[in-house]
């Protein structure tokens, strides 16, 4: 933090960059610092930008959220930063689709759409196939997509991953049954291509068109031939298992997330998300919602085992670290894909924040204890102090202060209001059966809910 103490013209001296990282000050002669060399015309420049930005944000928020997406594409944590915006300003973002999506990301009937380049194992050669043959007509099942592009191009390894991450959900939403079916339509579209280029023609060549045609359909005995090979009918994939696939595809949860559903109750545990981390001092004690995504086990010099976890929540996703005697008590919980809450304190480290993990519990056994109160109560000192000294109460005969799981939630209602009141760790409690009890035996009107409960 630097206080400008005087101001002297000195007119032109030659400078030295002293080369801070992020600001410019420039050493002149008797030692004077000329700090933050920022001239009016660059300051004019930066301004209108952010004012141009600012602009369209307001006025085009779907076709700027696209343009910030694409022009960002290759930085995954600025994407997924984006699509928590996105999420925020009420803009979905759909997963591709084989019939709309482009290169980039797109903007379609007010949604985002992922762009063809973004899936894994979907070449350049491949989009531009897929495009071109799209111009005549859109596709309407699995065999006409492979029976109008090259397969020398789009292989079988690219279609899987176009089933994969929902490309064909608008023409078959069961993945299951498309995988099924793309064994047989493959080698069947193989085939007419192998007929097509030897000049033979073919049974649906002597007919008078391509298997989708009018004369098949006019003809059901034809139609019963000429019909593209269909698998038996299997059911779908569980959601979960989708939701991985497209992790695994496009690098980010798109159709859902598994925190998605209950963000607006962790925000109760968790007011800040792993994006603000950064922000937060040194060894500040915060709590996260997140889902384990890998689990690193370490044995130290001392032959201890410890953890390095990634973790990750809508915003995006991070590192943190079990030490022995922490992973010792809470290694049972750490299992990838896991819905869990940790409290942790930030260490910072090459301009990077990472957490030290102090607790961790799943998300499924978190319940909240919920004190409901009257506007009167809730202007009412005396009240305030007996609740206060009730909870305190409950910390010290737990003989585990700052150690309370069950968070404390405070709701004044109103005739036409509701008010949310969330009380500092220091008041949560170890057992919320017990703290229900206490507070009814104090006339307060207090109930259990579970985090769980979808918002």
């Amino acid at each position: 933090m630097v206080k400008i103490v005087s101001r002297k013209a000195l007119n032109t001296q030659i400078v030295y960059d002293i080369g801070l990282e992020r600001d410019h000050n420039f050493v002149i002669k008797n030692g004077l610092i000329a700090s933050n060399c920022f001239n009016k015309s660059h300051s004019t420049a930066y301004g209108y930008v952010t004012y141009q930005t600012a602009y369209l944000k307001a006025n085009y928020p779907l076709e700027y959220m696209t343009a910030l997406l694409t022009a960002n594409s290759g930085d995954k944590d600025k994407v997924q930063k984006y699509i928590a915006t996105c999420m925020n300003m009420g803009i979905q973002i759909e997963s591709p689709d084989i019939n709309s999506s482009e290169v980039d990301f797109t903007p379609a009937d007010g949604k985002i759409l992922f762009g063809l380049s973004a899936i894994r194992n979907v070449g350049e050669n491949a989009i531009n196939c897929i495009l071109e043959a799209r111009e005549t007509e859109v596709f309407k099942s699995l065999a006409d997509f492979c029976d109008r592009v090259d397969l020398g191009t789009v292989n079988r390894r690219t279609l899987q991953s176009l089933i994969n991450c929902g490309a064909f959900d608008k023409i078959n939403s069961n993945r299951n049954q498309l995988t099924q079916d793309l064994e047989l339509v493959y080698d069947w579209a193989q085939s007419r291509a192998r007929d097509r280029a030897s000049g033979q023609g073919n049974l649906f060549d002597l007919f008078g068109g391509a298997w989708s045609g009018d004369s098949a359909v006019k003809n059901p005995a034809m139609n019963a031939v000429l019909s593209p090979p269909k698998a038996k009918e299997v059911p779908d994939l569980p959601p979960q298992e989708k939701l991985r696939m497209e992790k695994e595809l496009l690098g980010f949860y798109v159709s859902d997330h598994p925190l998605k559903s209950i963000r607006k109750s962790t925000r109760i545990l968790s007011p800040i998300n792993m994006t603000q981390l950064k922000s937060q001092g040194e060894e500040a004690k915060v709590c996260v919602v997140v889902i384990l995504n890998n689990v690193k086990k370490v044995i130290t010099k001392k032959g201890d085992p410890m953890a390095i976890l990634q973790i990750e929540d809508l915003t995006t996703t991070g590192e943190a670290v079990v030490f022995p005697k922490i992973y010792e008590r809470i290694n049972q919980v750490l299992q990838v894909d896991a819905k869990l809450i940790i409290w942790g304190k930030v260490d910072k480290k090459d301009d990077q924040a990472q957490l030290l993990v102090d607790d961790a519990e799943p998300v499924e056994n978190v319940e909240l204890v919920i004190v409901e109160m009257t506007p009167q109560q809730a202007a009412t000192i005396e009240e305030h102090h007996r609740l206060r000294t009730i909870l305190k109460d409950l910390q010290d005969q737990s003989n585990e202060k700052e150690k309370g799981k069950v968070p404390v939630i405070g709701i004044i209602q109103g005739e036409n209001s509701r008010q949310m009141v969330r009380f500092g760790r220091q008041y949560w409690v170890q057992d919320s059966t017990t703290a229900i009890m206490a507070l009814h035996n104090g006339r307060f009107f207090a109930r259990i809910q579970s985090l769980m409960l979808k918002s």
